[in-house]
């Protein structure tokens, strides 16, 4: 069971995100479904991401006092029964209903899989633990719209009741045991904290201007080189097959060089591709950038992680569900932001987030490098005899 457990736990790290995207390419067939237009549709986005984000504050210090095998387990179950409903969803606004029940339920998996891996890992290790954990999330937001547009040849319904079984079987497996005992009086004010919310305002510029900027990419392929909505998403999957067969090696090098040092290089990397995705003439040279972009997100996060995990904050769970959070919210602030400068001019809307990339993570991070750790005591002197 301990080797299955593990195995469940990595495999949990695939739900959240495919959960989370695979509406994302049979839009239209929902809206057909109830009668919506596919704008509408896309409302089932949201309805996941609010819910998950907003409770994820909250979600990793209650499962510190409840226990992560309990946390997780109701967690899938719920999850579960979420899917059930959506896949038999009789109106548009149970769709909608079920889609919240999905985010609420994953606020309280997600982090708590990260800090039984934080764990249950050597902490020479961390890094390359999360790395895999970090590859299963972009091969769930990866294969999410392939899956989620299969199913809907025959009926979009079917993600759904796929959905459904493997939380169940997910939740039969668990999660490893560790030696952590739950903390009956672990508080919310233990997990805003310097040390956590320096790296959760990392996250936030982050994911905003890295995978919260893939609408600005899709939108300069189709002003500048015309290129049509399948061909998009195709080219668009480049960033997370890149962040997926790249984060066990960012993992490596969390190890190797300390998590300070690689998410400094994730963001100013990721600030490069950004402005070569926003002024190259060639469509090849932007969907080769933004794919390579897919592997600077990865050094984001999971450097960010690490940063969490390693800290010695005693409420963990409650640390990095923070941090996912403010990863989450930089995604839906993402629109919100950058829209009116592509608007305003293009190129603002690319050289605006590449600058804060560069900027922000390393003004933050390395001003709070060294908070937090404790000095030694020196040994004093004998005082001299009288």
């Amino acid at each position: 069971m301990g080797r299955l457990a593990r195995a469940g736990l990595y495999a949990g790290a695939v739900m959240g995100p495919f959960g989370g995207a695979v509406t994302t390419s049979i839009l239209p067939e929902i809206g057909h479904t109830f009668g919506r237009s596919p704008g509408a549709a896309a409302s089932t986005l949201t309805f996941y991401l609010v819910p998950f984000a907003v409770l994820m504050l909250v979600s990793g210090t209650l499962a510190q006092r409840w226990g992560p095998q309990r946390t997780v387990r109701i967690g899938y179950v719920v999850y579960a029964v979420a899917s059930a409903l959506a896949a038999s969803a009789w109106t548009f606004e149970v769709l909608l209903a079920s889609r919240a029940l999905q985010g609420a339920a994953n606020s309280f998996t997600t982090p708590v899989l990260l800090a039984v891996i934080a764990a249950s890992t050597p902490k020479e290790k961390l890094g390359r633990a999360l790395g895999l954990f970090g590859s299963m999330q972009a091969a769930g937001q990866t294969s999410a719209p392939l899956v989620g547009g299969l199913t809907a040849e025959v009926d979009w319904r079917l993600a759904f009741v796929v959905i459904s079984i493997v939380a169940v079987g997910l939740a039969v497996l668990g999660v490893p045991q560790t030696d952590t005992e739950p903390e009956r009086d672990a508080s919310l004010r233990s997990a805003f904290v310097p040390s956590t919310l320096r790296p959760a305002l990392v996250a936030f510029v982050g994911w905003a201007c890295l995978g919260g900027l893939s609408f600005l990419v899709a939108f300069r392929l189709d002003d500048v080189f015309g290129l049509g909505a399948g061909e998009r998403g195709v080219l668009l999957t480049g960033f997370g097959i890149v962040g997926f067969l790249t984060a066990r090696q960012v993992g490596k090098a969390v190890d190797r060089y300390g998590a300070t040092t690689t998410v400094v290089v994730g963001t100013t990397l990721g600030g490069g591709l950004i402005v070569a995705v926003g002024t190259s003439p060639v469509a090849a040279i932007v969907v080769i950038a933004w794919a390579l972009t897919g592997a600077a997100a990865q050094g984001v996060l999971v450097s960010i992680n690490a940063l969490v995990l390693q800290s010695e904050n005693a409420n963990r769970g409650g640390s990095v569900s923070v941090v996912q959070s403010l990863r989450f919210m930089g995604a839906a602030a993402a629109p919100l932001a950058f829209v009116p400068l592509y608007q305003s001019h293009p190129l603002l809307g690319f050289l605006v987030p590449a600058a804060l990339l560069i900027m922000v993570p390393a003004i933050v991070t390395w001003s709070g490098r060294g908070a937090g750790t404790r000095r030694t005591p020196q040994p004093q002197a004998p005082p001299p005899p009288r």
